[in-house]
């Protein structure tokens, strides 16, 4: 370590004014002689030892900390100001080449460096900062960091599409389905139109006619209001595609030919893969928004009679994150939202009043069901549950077959709800139904007999832990054992249903969409649940290409287990194996049978509207 000499007389001057004392003189003279031989220690080491001068040595450690400025400073580690300038003692009383560092450096050992002039900085690795300069993606996440930012690591990039991806298709809203005018749909940003408390089963205001399948335009008029939206694209932590793919594929389904299903999605990617914000991540850090389950996005070949468009299979698309109403179990690339329920409150209170209204109702039923059978597909339970519900005296049946327009009446179905401890939701033409968030916004436990309805579907807005929340009763339980489902809730103790229904009703504000024309204050929605859920996984994702991390290991077809993983938790065999096995090549298909259960819901709507 490099010492500070004190300042000595010359020896002369010293022996002038010290001659009655010879004692001082030999102590000044062996402290001197030490010096003497400290120093030429000190030349011997860094000079014939190290191969340098002592002032190569100083402007090594300047080189050393000026690096080490310049890096931080690109990085964004510490804030950029007007630099002070330090120069160098040089050891024949001139200067060295001047330094300049920060005045409002948060770094130590940069200040050190100005304090003392002199001081190794602590090791960095060069590999890992100039690793860390290499991503294009360093100043998005650098933004978490700064603590005095609310919308640190929450920015938001918004594509500002061409109108034909979304505003042209709400212009030619009667085009969108072609057995409902979904003109009346999109009005109120998306919500419908308001529905009348006439019965006093709703709220007085936050109630709307919603179409199941409008979470396109809700989604996209929601992001307008997201409190940290960004024009600059390198703060993003993910990045928004307001296209209404939804909406695209319900234009085409029925009489259009696989050309003309596919135009849009293959118009959209290439407009995506010529933007420079695709370029950062290979698009891994975009996501979209469909209402409408994924087998809609998934047609398996280019035949005309297979069902919907290719979406979700094109290359540039299997790297976005697609949120669907109903997501595939075995692809990795889309990931299920709730559907729409028909309240969206404004304010916090909204919600709040309503849950505690939820919480005093008076249940008199057991459990209930609404829907309709589905004689033509065998494995359907919906047969046996209906038969039970008409031989039990606790149990409330509102059916909905052809002509029944009790069951599509938002006020019928929710004053069923509202009187039941337990809502049955089997499957519909497909894993999910829409029934089941109603049921739930009613304080209604419900009661799954496939876990790909809600357990595997919604791990972003429903508890890991299903117990807490709902029952679940195996589907071949029902099929072939003919377990009584009267019996079996009736078991669950008065204990238990409270609680259970308390932690429904805790989920109900994660479960609604607000208006998109407003922000809750302080409560979280699905909207809020769902882009901080996008979020994390571009975090986590830069963060493993940053560190080299990447599951080779990683299998898609059991996609749906991933979810259900603890913390260092490995994949393996699971209970629910036998729900999401596909059947080998040369049998039925399951995305045949999905793409089949995807034309019979439009069947079903079909009806709705007959």
């Amino acid at each position: 370590m490099r010492r500070r000499l004190a300042a000595t007389p010359p020896l002369g001057e010293q022996m002038e004014k010290g001659q009655g004392k010879n004692q001082q003189s030999r102590l000044c003279l062996l402290v001197s002689l030490s010096l003497l031989f400290w120093s030429l220690l000190l030349y011997f080491h860094f000079v014939v030892l190290g191969g340098s001068s002592i002032v190569d040595s100083l402007s090594t450690l300047s080189y050393e900390t000026e690096s080490l400025h310049a890096r931080m400073s690109n990085s964004n580690q510490i804030p950029v100001s007007r630099p002070i300038t330090i120069k160098r003692p040089r050891v024949d009383g001139g200067y060295e080449k001047e330094i300049s560092v920060n005045n409002e450096s948060k770094d130590e050992s940069v200040n050190n460096v100005m304090a003392e002039g002199v001081r190794a900085p602590p090791v960095i690795s060069h590999s890992d900062s100039h690793e860390m300069q290499n991503y294009p993606f360093v100043r998005a996440l650098r933004t978490i960091e700064n603590k005095s930012d609310p919308c640190g690591g929450r920015y938001i990039y918004v594509h500002d599409l061409p109108p034909k991806f979304n505003e042209d298709m709400l212009k030619e809203c009667k085009s969108l389905s072609l057995w409902t005018n979904m003109c009346k749909f999109t009005t109120n940003a998306g919500l419908g139109p308001p529905l009348e408390n006439v019965e006093g089963v709703f709220s007085n205001t936050g109630w709307y006619a919603t179409n199941q399948f409008a979470v396109d335009v809700i989604f996209s008029n929601r992001m307008k209001q997201y409190e940290c939206l960004t024009n600059d694209s390198s703060l993003a932590a993910a990045i928004f595609v307001p296209f209404y793919a939804g909406f695209d594929i319900a234009r085409y389904l029925w009489g259009h030919n696989i050309s003309t299903r596919d135009a849009a999605s293959l118009a959209l990617v290439d407009w995506l893969m010529s933007r420079p914000e695709w370029g950062i991540m290979g698009g891994k850090d975009h996501f979209l928004v469909a209402g409408r389950i994924t087998w809609d996005f998934r047609r398996l070949s280019d035949q005309e009679s297979d069902w919907g468009n290719k979406l979700l299979f094109l290359p540039a698309a299997k790297n976005m994150s697609m949120l669907v109403v109903e997501s595939s179990p075995w692809n990795e690339n889309d990931y299920g939202i709730p559907y729409p329920t028909y309240f969206h409150p404004a304010r916090d209170a909204e919600v709040l009043i309503w849950q505690d209204r939820m919480r005093n109702l008076e249940r008199k039923y057991l459990f209930c069901f609404a829907g309709a059978p589905r004689p033509d597909n065998p494995k359907s339970i919906r047969g046996h549950i209906i038969d039970q519900c008409k031989k039990s005296k606790v149990c409330k049946l509102l059916k909905c077959d052809f002509g029944e327009s009790k069951c599509h009446s938002p006020s019928s179905i929710m004053r069923m709800f509202q009187s039941s401890l337990f809502c049955l939701q089997p499957q519909g033409d497909s894993y999910t139904r829409r029934s089941a968030f109603d049921s739930m916004l009613a304080g209604c436990i419900p009661v799954f007999f496939h876990p790909g309805s809600a357990y595997t579907q919604y791990p972003w807005h429903l508890p890991k832990n299903y117990s807490q929340y709902s029952v679940f009763i195996p589907e071949d339980h029902i099929r072939k054992r003919n377990i009584s489902i009267e019996k079996t809730l009736s078991q669950v103790s008065p204990k238990q249903v409270k609680q259970m229904r308390e932690t429904v009703i805790n989920l109900i504000p994660q479960l609604i969409y607000a208006d998109p024309r407003s922000k809750l204050e302080t409560l979280k929605d699905a909207f809020d649940v769902a882009v901080q859920a996008v979020i994390d996984k571009v975090t986590r994702l830069r963060r493993d290409i940053i560190k080299g991390c990447k599951d080779d290991n990683f299998i898609e077809e059991l996609s749906w287990k991933y979810a259900l993983l603890d913390e260092g938790q490995e994949i393996g065999p699971h209970e629910w194996d036998p729900f999401f096995s596909k059947p080998k090549p040369g049998k039925a298909d399951s995305d045949s049978s999905s793409a089949d259960a995807a034309k019979n819901s439009w069947k079903n709507e079909q009806s709705q509207q007959s």
